[in-house]
């Protein structure tokens, strides 16, 4: 039996991994490979798992916790994606807050499964928005010390890092942020991509296609920190529908959310890793989402539709308590809602802290292939 070949792309939230993925995923289907993406969150109901299989693609899920400390159900997950045919590919998601994956997920897949996976190159996409305030160590950076060293570990253990939304910098911001990302990781490749439009993936997918002994760089960490950084975050994610008497564009009521939610944060100085918003109503689905205080908030995949329902999904990862994010997405919604004389129905909604991460495998070194 062949190997899976298993590629995890991984960076901090919001910086574009979903995208990514699927553009890969694309790009290995056309070519005729089998490909099973595994996404990854600390809640249920995530944008992206929704996105992906909206898109067609074939879409497993490893919520409650990273992959580190969801280690078997990682592996259980991508069971489910071999029942009907086994992937040539395996395109796995972490969460976006987390590090320290080299020791904790590529090192037990290697050592505990080597004839069941293929391990690729661990790449690690770079964040703009985040990174250059990170990198540059500005005070106001949108986080504490703590959040930015995840940050900055997470470039420390990646095989490659990758410039993402390079199509929305100019040239000599990409050289800035190449030169401060050698200061953290300088012995790696690293590649200038755009998600959005393509730009730099024949390199990319050249460089994940490479043979060799990878995810080696195992981490000196601090595990106190790192805890303390990711509890820093609000997390949500929330379900609804939304139905009205009269027909309304499906986009404009992402992009509205989004937008109230950007000003509302905004005025609190709450910093937003990361805030996405899809809707989804027969067939029909679009996305919106912000990365940064200082982002506009985009309409990453339109729907161009105009509907009387739709079901709505919020995810949001925001430095505040998440009580209070909770009650400003809900207020932001109803605000919409009340706008169309639409009837706001909540399912579920979960807001939290991340708790502090408890690996069920961690490797102190590097395994031989």
């Amino acid at each position: 039996m062949s190997k899976m070949r298993f590629l995890m792309v991984g960076g901090f939230l919001g910086a574009g991994k979903t995208t990514t993925l699927g553009r890969l995923a694309s790009s290995y289907i056309e070519k005729g490979l089998r490909v099973g993406i595994v996404t990854n969150d600390q809640a249920t109901d995530l944008v992206d798992t929704h996105t992906l299989r909206q898109r067609g693609f074939d879409v497993e899920e490893v919520p409650g916790a990273c992959f580190c400390c969801k280690f078997d159900d990682l592996l259980s997950t991508i069971g489910r994606l071999e029942q009907s045919e086994t992937p040539d590919v395996i395109l796995a998601e972490p969460v976006g807050s987390c590090t320290d994956l080299v020791a904790t997920v590529v090192q037990p897949i290697k050592h505990l499964y080597p004839d069941r996976f293929q391990t690729g190159p661990y790449a690690v996409i770079l964040k703009p928005s985040h990174g250059l305030r990170i990198l540059r160590n500005e005070e106001d950076a949108g986080f504490s010390s703590k959040a930015a060293y995840i940050f900055r570990k997470q470039l420390e253990e990646a095989d490659a890092i990758l410039l993402n939304r390079i199509d929305e910098l100019t040239p000599e911001e990409t050289d800035e942020l190449a030169a401060l990302v050698k200061e953290v990781n300088g012995d790696v490749p690293i590649l200038r991509i755009s998600a959005k439009t393509g730009q730099g993936f024949d390199a990319l997918e050249e460089l994940l296609a490479q043979e060799g002994n990878f995810g080696r760089r195992i981490l000196d960490l601090d595990y106190d920190i790192y805890a303390e950084g990711e509890a820093e975050l609000g997390w949500l994610n929330s379900s609804l529908t939304m139905s009205a008497s009269k027909e309304f564009e499906l986009d404009d009521l992402l992009l509205e959310i989004v937008r109230s939610l950007r000003e509302r944060l905004g005025a609190e100085k709450y910093e937003t890793a990361h805030l996405k918003v899809i809707g989804l109503w027969e067939g029909f689905f679009g996305v919106a989402n912000l990365v940064s205080r200082d982002s506009e908030p985009e309409l990453s995949l339109p729907s161009h539709s105009r509907v009387r329902e739709t079901d709505l999904i919020v995810n949001a990862r925001v430095a505040t308590d998440p009580a209070i994010l909770e009650t400003l997405v809900r207020d932001a919604v109803l605000k919409a809602g009340e706008a169309r004389e639409a009837q706001v129905d909540f399912r579920q909604t979960q807001s939290f802290r991340p708790g502090r991460p408890v690996p069920t495998h961690r490797y102190a070194a590097s395994t031989m292939e």
